[in-house]
């Protein structure tokens, strides 16, 4: 089994909270406040334990989840959420194969040194899934650790998972995504050559080149920030799609940062984060009705983010 590695510190006695984390959003925060709770009444420090690809990618690549956060963006996460330590299981086949006891035994005792444990109460682990919250508390009874199943599934009917959080991203409701993961939804990536029809047309583009395995929302036009070194947080009107007004086949995410046409990103790192949803894509007799369109995003881009 691959070795975990973490961000920081060296190993002591934690309480561990297990996961994918995947978005790091409110349920999973919900875990880590209680999580900071146990800990501080036994003095000792909050780690998490998260996975690395996502087990599915593994265990049925054909079904795995496109991701809200790459690996190093759920660090980040993790620790501004008040988390000490984050240790990352390079999930492999081998790791798939380990029984509920043997990922217990190797990982959450000899190699973790958790004195208490809180999950999700729909947390499985081990081979085919064969453990559960209840199985975890099995266990922890007899290794000597506390067992703490959270639900995290949110209030008033809400659902605070990475699932459903993954499912308004891919229907472009962007806003609603926000709620539950209590930010707005970012897209990382390289900044790449296009076809410069946008600087054609008075509005430059950048055009994001993200992973594979990401999350990206429902072709449409967005309202949302542009952010860079150096530049700090710019208004953008954001368009995601193929461009069939030019016939176009690629999938693009291009951002237009509000009057701005001075502006040289490429090859730089961009993040974008989704606001709210202006329109869907789009097809226009011309050039001149493309273009009235482009002014009008613009302007409701404006409105959403509250600019003047």
């Amino acid at each position: 089994m691959a070795e975990a590695t973490k961000t920081s510190g060296t190993l002591a006695p934690a309480v561990v909270c297990l996961g994918v984390f995947d978005g790091v959003h409110r349920g999973h925060r919900a875990l880590i406040d209680q999580a900071r709770m146990i800990a501080g009444d036994l003095g000792i420090d909050v780690a998490v334990m998260t996975f690395d690809p996502h087990p599915m990618a593994v265990l049925r690549p054909e079904s795995a989840p496109k991701m809200l956060a790459d690996i190093d963006e759920r660090k980040d996460l993790l620790l501004a959420a008040g988390v000490d330590d984050v240790y990352v299981l390079n999930f492999t086949e081998t790791t798939s194969r380990m029984t509920p006891r043997d990922f217990v035994e190797r990982v959450v005792v000899n190699r973790l040194n958790a004195q208490a444990v809180v999950v999700g109460k729909n947390f499985w682990f081990g081979h085919e899934a064969a453990g559960d919250a209840q199985v975890l508390t099995n266990l922890g009874a007899e290794y000597g650790f506390e067992v703490y199943p959270v639900d995290i599934q949110g209030h008033q009917g809400e659902q605070w998972s990475s699932t459903n959080a993954r499912r308004l991203i891919a229907a472009g409701e962007v806003a609603q995504a926000a709620a539950i993961l209590d930010r707005y939804y970012r897209l990382n990536g390289l900044v790449m050559h296009g076809d410069e029809r946008g600087r054609e047309l008075g509005f430059p583009t950048a055009n994001l080149q993200v992973a594979q395995n990401r999350a990206i929302p429902a072709d449409g036009v967005y309202a949302g920030w542009v952010t860079a070194a150096g530049l700090g947080q710019l208004p953008a009107a954001i368009s995601i799609g193929t461009n069939p007004q030019f016939d176009g086949q690629d999938h693009r995410i291009e951002a237009y940062v509000l009057d701005r046409a001075d502006l040289d990103l490429y090859d730089q790192k961009l993040g974008i984060d989704f606001v709210a949803r202006v329109r869907g894509q789009a097809v226009f007799s011309g050039s001149k009705e493309l273009v009235a369109a482009m002014q009008r995003d613009v302007a409701q881009t404006r409105k959403l983010l509250t600019i003047a």
